[in-house]
């Protein structure tokens, strides 16, 4: 077990706590094998009716992974890589067959590991304070944690948009992307989890009890702009849709020349085939991408340049999409030689 995640039986509920504030909570390897470990054994906990996850402070629910730890054990070509991989997207998947109510409070900024510990729930309660974005195209990666599937799913072209652009998403947003599926005050968020713990009625019922009202989401107003400029079958037909429209238009464009090419090819791919998969097999097809990402280049070049040292200038290989063949892009799909990501569920 480790202290950066805590768990708790209180009253009814079999309580998680991640347990990082100092990181937003970012997930490392321990604490993904600890909740699952821990969530297992609550299925046969008469106690634990229905389980609960948050994040502790005041700021995120969980921003993330542990990306330097990655880019490390992916530099020194550890296993640690797979094993990372493979034990996060297990707990991914078992969110979303859990036999009991899961209970996500996406209290604060929710990013790439926070999504993958919230959306494939029934339950994914937001805040007034909930941030969420899938940002992985800007550091050399893909949305994972069944982020693809997520994405794949949404209305229109609404997931391609925001899987390449990785734009964040507050709450309205969030419950008109399907992000979210109930809405509470922050302020009311301890009050929730008493209520969870202490009675027995339904989870629905007690969410209804607290629900607040977002207001309108903006990303209506615009969802027919990202329709048309998002429906492009390459991500070179995108950017020369974008070239031809407003500011909004054009500043998605200018935001997408920044990020790593072979990244917003693999992810407008894996989004695009995800809309015909399952939760499990968008996970087994994104845990094929990130086996083959670790022998590329540009994930450890995006965390370098963003977040070691932090010049925020990465160089990008190849730097051009017309530098990557089909052929490039399809292999990252083909299965691992070490072994495919296997569920016990």
């Amino acid at each position: 077990m480790t202290d950066d995640v805590l768990f708790e039986i209180r009253g009814r509920a079999g309580l998680i706590t991640l347990n990082r504030p100092q990181a937003l909570n970012a997930l490392n390897h321990a604490m993904c094998v600890a909740i699952y470990d821990q969530m297992k054994a609550w299925i046969d906990e008469p106690a634990v009716e229905r389980v609960v996850i948050r994040g502790a402070g005041d700021r995120a629910f969980c921003a993330g992974g542990d990306i330097i730890g990655l880019h490390n054990a992916g530099k020194s070509d550890s296993p640690g890589w797979e094993g990372f991989f493979f034990d996060e997207y297990r707990l991914n998947h078992l969110t979303s067959v859990y036999p009991k109510p899961y209970v996500a409070l996406i209290d604060g900024i929710t990013m790439g590991g926070g999504v993958g510990l919230s959306v494939h729930g029934p339950y994914r309660v937001a805040t007034e304070k909930t941030l969420f974005a899938m940002p992985e195209t800007g550091i050399g990666l893909i949305p994972d944690v069944g982020g693809t599937h997520l994405l794949g799913h949404m209305p229109g072209e609404l997931g391609v948009y925001l899987g390449l652009t990785g734009d964040r998403l507050k709450t309205a947003d969030c419950l008109f992307a399907g992000v979210a599926t109930h809405v509470v005050g922050a302020s009311d968020i301890e009050a929730l989890v008493t209520a969870l713990a202490d009675e027995a009625c339904s989870v629905d019922d007690i969410l209804a009890r607290f629900a607040a009202d977002p207001g309108e989401a903006p990303l209506k107003a615009r969802l027919a702009d990202i329709d048309r400029a998002f429906a492009g079958a390459t991500v070179e037909a995108i950017l020369g849709e974008l070239s031809m429209g407003d500011d909004w238009a054009v500043a998605c464009r200018d935001k997408l020349l920044g990020f790593s090419p072979i990244s917003m090819k693999l992810t407008l791919k894996a989004v695009r085939a995800a809309r015909g998969l399952d939760l499990a097999a968008c996970l087994v097809q994104e845990y094929r991408i990130v086996g083959h990402i670790k022998h590329g280049h540009d994930f450890f070049e995006g965390v370098r340049a963003l977040l070691i040292d932090k010049d925020k200038s990465p160089k990008w290989k190849p730097a051009a999409l017309a530098d990557i063949s089909a052929e490039t892009v399809d292999g990252h799909f083909a299965p691992l030689p070490g072994g495919e990501l296997t569920f016990e569920f």
